[in-house]
């Protein structure tokens, strides 16, 4: 399985809990062990998306996946 689809994974993980508040997210690319993705829905405006992204998205890929370091915002 590749680094990206891992990662891909990953995201998959996330989702429910994102949808589960009316939002989304969707993958743009890896590039350099960065994950750059999009916030959708609800996450796409919410007050709370950075501190979604760095404090959830982002802990949870890079105490899963060593490779990551970084999960940036997509726009």
């Amino acid at each position: 399985m590749t680094l990206e689809e891992r990662v891909k994974e990953g995201l998959d993980a996330m989702r429910p809990q994102l949808q589960a508040d009316g939002g989304d997210l969707e993958f743009v690319k890896l590039e350099d062990g960065k994950v750059y993705v999009k916030l959708t829905g609800h996450c796409g405006s919410c007050p709370m998306a950075t501190m979604t992204l760095k404090m959830g998205i982002e802990k949870y890929l890079k105490d899963t996946i060593p490779e990551v370091t970084e999960v940036v915002q997509a726009y």
